[in-house]
């Protein structure tokens, strides 16, 4: 009976025993595992990876010193590291370190560098908006006496730098193209007139907006070059504002000097513009057929958004090859159900044109009053 008693409590103690030590080893296993970390949200991947993307190139550029070597005092620019942890930097920038730290190595609260060419190729492919820098915008040594009244005036020759130009004054622009929208004697007969049945004169457009009731007040020129668009409308008392790319010349500035509002963005820009609010979108010599199919489907689609009910695309002298005209261009532009106020196609005459058998297509469509 006494042995009985002993083996049971024996065999107690070492159930009890096994328990404790379980629970000991599983205790042990549940803290040396760390919470699970949570998600990091997509906008800081995007800054971090830019970082990263500066890091692989600075690397490259300069590679670690041999131990015996003195130290590489080389790094990230300090104003990009700490922009990253304000505001979110557009993601395509990481994959231009190279033009990325060309931009941001500048020295914070001086001058900033003449480095226009730079910000214009990070904006072509996509690192838009820019990273804001802390600089000071650079300013001509004098200015005019005065600014142009209107819209057609002549251009002031010193309100602008021009050490980013091949040409230094709007004389040297006008004389190499008359057509690229310098010449003000030139730009104020611009869009009055017909030279063929691609144009539509904006005292034809104005009068077409009348008879179906539609109020023109507001609209966007994408790609609109020097801003001749918007100042003729500007005549109309209609506010047009214009995006521009300064590709060779200032048009920006040259927008700006007439006394008319341009926007610097590139053509793969979501519109900065709210929804449902322009009565008139029109698409100038910018808008063509080397935009890949795509993206003219987001641009279509992205001005269709901007435009009230009873609004107007206008696509002036749209060119490209007759084919791809009739079987993609033509049925892209349909998906928008817009009623057709003009089409005209004609052939595009100059040597380019005839070699690639290429068209024009003015068009001026409008939007549904509901859907």
């Amino acid at each position: 009976m006494g042995f009985t008693m002993g083996l049971n409590l024996l065999l107690l103690v070492a159930m009890v025993a096994t328990n404790i030590l379980s629970l000991y080893h599983l205790s042990s296993n549940i803290q040396s595992k760390p919470p699970a970390a949570p998600p990091v949200p997509d906008h800081l991947l995007h800054q971090l990876q830019t970082i990263r993307a500066t890091i692989n190139h600075l690397t490259r550029l300069h590679p670690p010193a041999p131990p015996s070597a003195k130290k590489s005092t080389v790094s990230i620019p300090s104003d990009l590291l700490l922009y990253t942890h304000l505001s979110p930097i557009a993601s395509s920038c990481k994959d231009n370190p190279d033009l990325l730290y060309q931009y941001m190595n500048y020295t914070p609260f001086s001058l900033c560098p003449s480095d226009s060419s730079v910000a214009e190729s990070l904006i072509l492919r996509g690192c838009h908006p820019l990273p804001r820098r802390r600089c000071f915008s650079r300013t001509p040594s004098s200015i005019p006496n005065s600014l142009p009244k209107t819209p057609f005036s002549t251009l002031p020759e010193k309100s602008l730098l021009w050490n980013s130009y091949t040409c230094k004054s709007f004389s040297c622009l006008s004389q190499s193209n008359p057509n690229m929208g310098f010449d003000m004697k030139v730009e104020q007969s611009r869009f009055l007139d017909y030279k063929s049945g691609l144009d539509l004169p904006i005292p034809q457009f104005i009068q077409l907006s009348k008879s179906s009731k539609s109020v023109i007040r507001l609209a966007l020129d994408i790609g609109g070059g020097t801003g001749t668009f918007a100042a003729q409308m500007k005549l109309h008392n209609v506010t047009v504002v214009t995006t521009t790319m300064n590709l060779g010349a200032p048009y920006s500035e040259t927008v700006a000097l007439r006394g008319l509002v341009p926007l610097h963005v590139p053509l793969q820009q979501r519109l900065p513009v709210f929804d449902g609010v322009l009565d008139l979108v029109r698409c100038g010599h910018a808008v063509n057929r080397w935009i890949p199919v795509t993206m003219m489907e987001f641009l279509l689609f992205d001005i269709d958004r901007v435009l009230r009910g009873g609004g107007y695309l206008w696509l002036d002298h749209f060119f490209s090859k007759k084919a791809d005209l009739d079987k993609v261009f033509q049925p892209l532009i349909w998906k928008l159900n817009y009623r057709k106020v003009k089409w005209a196609v004609e052939n595009k005459n100059d040597a380019s044109g005839v070699k690639n058998g290429e068209v024009y297509l003015t068009a001026l469509l409008q939007k549904p009053l509901s859907r």
